[in-house]
């Protein structure tokens, strides 16, 4: 188990895979800020660990994978605040899963509601349980989807689907979230994890360089950081020229001249 920050975000790493799990069952799994920062925190450990070739995650309990924002933390906030501090610490936490160099699969063990859905939205791919409901039921509360739900959302899933579950209020089960590409796959609460074990196993065999990179270029062809996918890309094409090793060596001789 690694030191996270917070024990209801909870990191455990088992040979090639690591698993993250929401731990805040009595809370529907719902986030504050400590557990937003300790998501931030997870993902860039996962990230920087060369070992690591996929990551996992989930939620405990059987009853939401998470529920979203905190309403009794957010609800307090200034106007400034929420927009200042809840909102962009929630992009920043949200942003560095999503970009996370490894492939990351969501197992919803439960619902997904709000920024729970934002959350699942971050993951390449989603592995439901039957009994699940995506929903986005902000705009009922006077309030947006404000972890990306009107961006990062719409161009995994298309504008349509988001306009249906944001401004009419449709949720969706399991079968339906199928049907329109919400998740990848239903599995039974007995075998999700397993089926993401499965998937993550397969993820496994494949080149760790071509598949880093591949899921960069598809990132940037979402519109998901193509700054970064770019430079990365272009950075490790330079590192192997001959010029670089000849321009290397000459600022070495160089140096040990002087």
């Amino acid at each position: 188990m690694f030191e996270t920050g917070d024990a209801r975000i909870q990191l455990t790493v088992v040979d090639e895979t690591a698993t993250i799990t929401l731990a805040r069952p009595e809370k529907l799994n719902a986030l504050d800020k400590p557990m937003i920062l300790a998501l931030e925190r997870v993902a860039l450990i996962i990230d920087a660990d060369p070992k690591i070739k996929v990551a996992i995650i989930t939620g405990a309990g059987n009853r939401a994978f998470c529920a979203g924002g905190d309403i009794e933390a957010w609800s307090t906030e200034t106007a400034e605040d929420f927009g200042l501090q809840w909102v962009r610490l929630g992009h920043r936490a949200f942003d560095a899963l999503a970009r996370l160099r490894q492939p990351l699969i969501a197992v919803l063990n439960g619902s997904a509601m709000g920024g729970g859905f934002e959350l699942a939205t971050c993951a390449d791919f989603r592995i439901a349980e039957p009994h699940i409901k995506l929903s986005l039921p902000e705009t009922g509360l006077g309030i947006i989807p404000g972890w990306s739900g009107t961006q990062r959302a719409v161009r995994r899933f298309g504008a349509q689907i988001i306009r249906r579950m944001s401004l009419a209020g449709e949720s969706f089960n399991a079968e339906q979230a199928l049907t329109h590409g919400l998740v990848d796959q239903v599995a039974t609460q007995s075998q999700s994890m397993n089926a993401a074990v499965v998937l993550a196993q397969q993820i496994c065999t494949r080149s760790t360089f071509a598949t880093s990179a591949t899921k960069m270029m598809i990132n940037a062809a979402e519109g998901e950081d193509p700054e970064r996918a770019l430079e990365a890309l272009g950075g490790i094409a330079a590192a192997h020229s001959q010029e670089l090793k000849a321009g290397l060596a000459a600022f070495r001789a160089k140096k040990q001249k002087h």
